[in-house]
């Protein structure tokens, strides 16, 4: 089979490699299509933080079990499914607090083991969710783990129905953050420079959007007369965090979900006067948030404003990681198929019955 295998910084060379054999516990997946992600971007083009190479990237996949292992007997050859990447030990205090995504030896398909950037990839039965009934085609499966990541974030946030959050950012995990946070029956108001990003999150929900860099959003808010509950900061950028502390009120929740670089200035003191609630948000819980996150991706009939184009591996380097790394991707969420030579449109939706 093929695969996308990261060797060291900006060295990653599609190879050809024998079909891994699943062990006690584990499947064998035929991988239908993989995400690419900013993580990824980072571990080629910055340093390796995560990855242990060489190692397949890739941990946004979905596809078919091709086999199972010896022990294994909830899943079965054959059955649609994806899977949560994440391996957690199951015993240690975080694990037994249903915490898996704090696991002390936490490790992610893609990162430390060999992941779905590949005609196939094998897994742990534990983190790999059946799918079958639920219908909806592999290209829009390949958006439940980041849309997870997002239903994680907004579980952390306890962001309730009637309530008001301002997502900074509507990047990969923006977008999805913007469609989960208005599931909950919140009104969300979206801020980003990318006026066309603007349109997509009123397409995901978004009540309202802010052109940023035309007004501050403490400014727009208040023209608005919005006093948002929550907060979350998607950017990982020193100005999205310099406008959500500008702007949240007394008694705010602020997820900073986005990675901040270097070692930004904490008003500490302010924050405790204004008794802000600061909440940390890392990947997702398997067990809670991948069921949900497929749930929601079967409440729309079309992702291809998100990812319209599917790209073959070879493609991987320049046509996905590297714009990432520019800032510039082509699409929202961009999907790779290890099977095909040349680009395809994507399948969205529920398969034909």
């Amino acid at each position: 089979m093929r695969a996308a295998v990261l060797h060291e910084v900006h060295d990653l060379r599609v190879e050809d490699v024998p079909v891994p054999a699943p062990g006690p516990g584990e499947v064998l997946i035929r991988v239908g299509v993989c995400g690419v992600c900013g993580s990824d971007a980072t571990e080629f083009g910055r340093g390796l933080v995560l990855a242990q190479p060489p190692v397949t990237l890739g941990h946004e996949f979905a596809g078919v079990i091709e086999q199972v292992g010896p022990g294994v007997t909830d899943l079965t050859a054959g059955a649609t499914v994806v899977c949560g990447a994440g391996v957690s030990c199951g015993e240690c205090k975080m694990c037994r607090a249903g915490r898996t995504n704090l696991c002390t030896s936490y490790t992610t398909i893609g990162f430390h083991h060999d992941g779905g950037l590949a005609g196939y990839v094998v897994c742990p039965a534990a983190i790999v969710w059946d799918v079958s009934a639920n219908g909806l085609t592999l290209d829009t499966l390949g958006l439940a783990q980041p849309m997870a990541i997002a239903v994680h974030a907004v579980r952390r946030s306890g962001l309730q129905p009637g309530q008001d959050a301002v997502v900074v950012g509507v990047g990969g995990i923006g977008a999805f953050i913007t469609y989960a946070a208005a599931a909950t029956g919140a009104r969300v108001i979206v801020t980003d420079l990318n006026a066309e990003r603007l349109e997509l999150a009123r397409a995901l929900g978004a009540a309202d959007t802010v052109q940023a860099g035309d007004q501050s959003l403490h400014a727009a808010l208040a023209e608005r007369g919005v006093v948002p509950d929550v907060f979350f900061e998607v950017s990982g950028s020193a100005p999205g965090l310099g406008s959500v502390l500008e702007a949240a009120s007394p008694g705010a929740t602020i997820v900073p979900v986005g990675i901040q670089r270097g070692e930004p200035s904490l008003p500490l003191g302010s924050w405790t006067l204004r008794e802000y609630t600061i909440v940390g948000t890392v990947a997702h819980v398997y067990r809670d948030d991948i069921p949900e996150a497929v749930r929601l991706l079967a409440t729309r009939a079309d992702w291809s404003d998100l990812a319209a184009e599917v790209l073959p591996l070879d493609e991987v380097v320049d046509g996905a990681l590297q714009p990432l790394l520019s800032g510039a991707p082509g699409q929202v969420k961009t999907l790779i198929d290890p099977w095909i030579r040349s680009r395809r449109p994507a399948a969205h939706g529920h398969t034909p019955s």
